[in-house]
């Protein structure tokens, strides 16, 4: 299928960057950080048009039960490293860091390398419970937020690494190296929370989204589902972080220490749970 091969052509991509953001530290040539950018700026563009083609392709295989390409693990896996990257490529315009790409870029490449290696990417008819447009609204919106939660992730790293640098270094004096491209503890903080403030109402709104869809499919909102379980138990991850940095006024290693634990926990409600779990989302193996 074309579209697998351009997905092929998205991984190659996302590799070039992922390595060129990392060359980019310890070289601080910034023309290396600029092909870095090209390239994830190439990769996303083939992506995108791989995911409208291989939607095309569904109604070429399937007819009239033609669907968007959000319906198995492969086509989630790959649609997760689109937001991902999406939400970089934002992320850039407005701050214009490019040693973030070293901590995000390698999410999406992981993701497309897997989905091209070790995923069945056949277009197969859906089963009768996803059926539903209630599908396409829950992935979307769930997808965007763990995008999110991926990018704060990122960033959180960062953080760790900076302030604990400069926690040791004398007189708490600005970190220099590799450390002195990263933006400033300040900024990265603020990315934190910022990417939280949006993946959280994204999330909500997938858990409301995934709701109504049970309740079409299964005739109830909610079974406590393993996946239903540990998506509130992510929810409620994010609704602490944000609880507390109202509240109690949590910044700094604190709330990295937090959006690192949520994503950790993201991951686990999309594939441990689908994969290790038995439950009414362990079709997403298929």
């Amino acid at each position: 299928m074309l579209s697998v091969k351009l997905f092929n052509a998205t991984t190659i991509a996302y590799f070039v960057s992922m390595i060129m953001f990392i060359a980019f530290l310890p070289t601080r040539a910034k023309v290396v950080a600029l092909i870095g950018t090209i390239a994830a700026y190439i990769g996303f563009v083939l992506q995108t048009g791989a995911l409208g083609y291989r939607w095309y392709e569904s109604y070429q295989l399937l007819g009239a039960d033609g669907r968007a390409p959000l319906s198995n693990l492969y086509e989630s896996v790959v649609f997760f490293a689109w937001t991902i990257v999406m939400f970089y490529l934002l992320l850039d315009l407005k701050y214009k860091q490019r040693s973030i790409g070293a901590f995000v870029m390698p999410f999406a490449f992981l993701g497309m390398t897997w989905a091209q290696l070790g995923l069945n990417d056949a277009i197969d008819p859906l089963v009768p419970a996803l059926q539903s447009n209630w599908l396409t609204y829950h992935v979307i919106t769930c997808f965007l937020g763990y995008a999110a939660f991926a990018i704060a992730c990122g960033v959180s790293i960062m953080y760790l690494i900076k302030a604990g640098k400069e926690e040791n270094n004398a007189e708490g004096s600005p970190a220099g190296g590799i450390l002195s491209l990263f933006p400033s503890v300040r900024i990265l903080d603020d990315i934190n929370y910022k990417a939280i403030m949006v993946g959280f109402p994204l999330l909500s709104l997938g858990i409301i989204t995934g709701a109504a869809w049970a309740n079409y499919a299964w005739g109830t909102y909610w079974s406590w589902d393993p996946k239903e379980t540990w998506s509130l138990i992510v929810w409620f991850i994010y609704a602490a972080f944000l609880h507390a940095r109202f509240t109690r006024g949590w910044v700094g290693k604190k709330a990295a220490w937090l959006s690192i634990i949520g994503f950790g926990a993201t991951i686990f409600c999309y594939l441990g749970v689908n994969l290790v779990l038995s439950g009414l989302h362990s079709y997403g193996g298929g």
